[in-house]
């Protein structure tokens, strides 16, 4: 006899359930949240950067990497920023200049003036798309959208995370690192 699978529904997706018969709740059964990889922000599609070329203003100014994760600039056309920091693109946009020969010794700083949006979705008195701030835990995120709901669960949360160009879900505790263009999901408590 083949054991019968138990899922849970939640909306159009099912969840498989732990196959003890004991279930804790929503997102029990999601894999741990792996750590939040350390080193600088990673640019991605929705960051709107401001790059300063020195002595250059009409080369400076503010611009939105694209769904692509490139960014058009004057004169020199797009410029991949996704996937590298700030520091890369930087580095990136010296060298197109100095090798186009438009400027010899260029001076070019980049900083990210509006990061892309995290979603908090479920049981949060706020739901929607907030602005991602670095070194934010998920407890922080909650605080954003307005707090829990009195029907939250408020042990753990599911996160949905692109994974190297695959989309991933996980369940996470309130003090893990979030990361930009993460879904956050607060389970509704079961009564």
């Amino acid at each position: 006899m083949i054991p019968r699978r138990r899922s849970l529904i939640l909306g159009t997706f099912s969840l498989p359930l732990a196959g003890c018969g004991l279930f804790a709740g929503p997102g029990a059964a999601l894999p741990a949240l792996p750590p939040a990889p350390i080193g600088p922000y990673p640019l991605g599609a929705g960051d709107v950067l401001t790059i300063r070329i020195y002595d250059q203003p009409q080369l400076s100014g503010s611009y939105t990497v694209d769904a692509s994760g490139m960014v058009d600039l004057p004169l020199i056309g797009p410029v991949r920023a996704g996937g590298g920091s700030a520091a890369d693109l930087a580095q990136t946009i010296g060298q197109t200049l100095r090798s186009g020969g438009m400027i010899l010794q260029p001076s070019v700083a980049v900083e990210v003036s509006q990061y892309r949006p995290f979603y908090i979705l479920g049981e949060v008195n706020r739901p929607g798309a907030y602005p991602f701030r670095p070194r934010m835990t998920v407890l922080t995120a909650i605080s954003i959208a307005g707090g829990f709901t009195d029907r939250a669960v408020q042990a753990y949360v599911g996160v949905t995370r692109d994974a190297g160009g695959a989309t991933a879900e996980y369940r996470a505790s309130l003090l893990a690192l979030a990361a930009p263009g993460d879904v956050i999901t607060v389970f509704e408590r079961n009564f």
